[in-house]
């Protein structure tokens, strides 16, 4: 008996022994790299929030990983979202950022779009839009009001459908009748930017945060106006500019605004994971995402470039994105005639 309770003693000790130097298991993400894949240019709205959040996001994370930032520019960002979709591994090594009016055209029926919105695990929105129109000072427009009394079309810059820059227009088009040649296929807003400084065009739909973070100078020097904004309300920031709201005059009018302008603004920043992505990852990247936007020290950066931030979480967007696709038959065909 003595023996056998030698035997059974070092037996013990010897596991407890291994237990105590074994490693502890590391994170997932330790020394790992996660690209974030953004649908715009580089120096454009999207851009500008994916950079900021790079910057601090890692030390949200447990394992501290590196992240990057590819831009993967065309369609309106649907080859940056189809890419991350079919393509990008379920790892949790990849996320994306697109334009969310996609979501929309989705359910439109658009050619081209080979994802299925409700199918992607998001993590959440660093600002909900507010849609503001800008018209150059060399166009004559100066408000609402001479423009809807004119009758040459201003000519606006266009990304591709499914984005504010393109949708937004058609919308103003068909519910308050204002006169609009769009010009699309521009690989981002910072392309639009430029043909607007050279005269090429005249008018621009962005969010009014990117124009805020991305136009100064030509808001500051009155290069361009702001003279829209496609929110329920008017802006604390620009008081003095009309919503939307202020003009819509017919109950389809208002409704197409609601579906098309204020929940595209909800969902127009989504940060997504591909299907299949394990769901503790997609936990591990909600909250980091999460806590950086909370971060005093990503709050400083964003202050500096003037980077508005509302934010809404990934399953509160989830909610949202799932309400998009139950629109009613009825206003589903006339924003497809619309929107087309």
């Amino acid at each position: 008996m003595p023996h056998l309770r030698s035997v059974v003693l070092g037996i013990a000790f010897s596991t407890c022994t291994w237990f105590a130097s074994a490693p502890a298991q590391e994170p997932f993400y330790q020394n790992k790299t996660v690209r974030i894949i953004v649908g715009g240019s580089a120096g454009g709205g999207y851009d500008t929030y994916t950079r900021a959040i790079a910057r601090h996001i890692g030390k949200h994370i447990p394992g501290n990983p590196t992240f990057v930032v590819e831009n993967m520019t065309g369609a309106g960002s649907i080859i940056a979202a189809n890419y991350v979709y079919k393509v990008a591994k379920p790892d949790g090594l990849t996320m994306c950022h697109f334009i969310g009016g996609t979501i929309l055209q989705q359910v439109l029926g658009k050619p081209g779009i080979e994802f299925d919105a409700r199918k992607f695990l998001y993590l959440g929105v660093p600002a909900q839009d507010t849609t503001a129109v800008g018209i150059t000072k060399a166009s004559g427009v100066t408000s609402m009001e001479q423009w809807l009394s004119t009758k040459t079309p201003v000519k606006f810059g266009g990304i591709g459908p499914g984005t504010a820059t393109d949708d937004f227009p058609k919308i103003l088009r068909a519910t308050l009748g204002l006169p609009i040649q769009l010009v699309t296929g521009y690989k981002g807003t910072s392309d639009i930017r430029l043909a607007v400084a050279s005269g090429e065009m005249q008018g621009l739909v962005n969010s009014w945060e990117s124009f805020k973070s991305t136009w100064t100078r030509e808001i500051e020097t009155g290069a361009i106006s702001i003279i829209l904004v496609g929110a329920p309300e008017r802006h604390p920031d620009i008081p003095n500019v009309p919503s939307i709201s202020e003009f819509a005059k017919t109950e389809e009018a208002k409704k197409l605004i609601q579906v098309a302008v204020y929940d595209y603004a909800a969902t127009a920043r989504p940060y997504v994971f591909p299907p299949g992505t394990p769901k503790d990852r997609v936990q591990i990247l909600r909250k980091g995402l999460s806590d950086t936007l909370k971060d005093p020290d990503f709050l400083v950066d964003a202050q500096k470039a003037r980077l508005d931030l509302n934010p809404i979480g990934g399953e509160e967007l989830e909610k949202i994105v799932a309400r998009i696709y139950k629109l009613e038959p009825q206003l589903t065909e006339k924003l497809k005639e619309i929107l087309k």
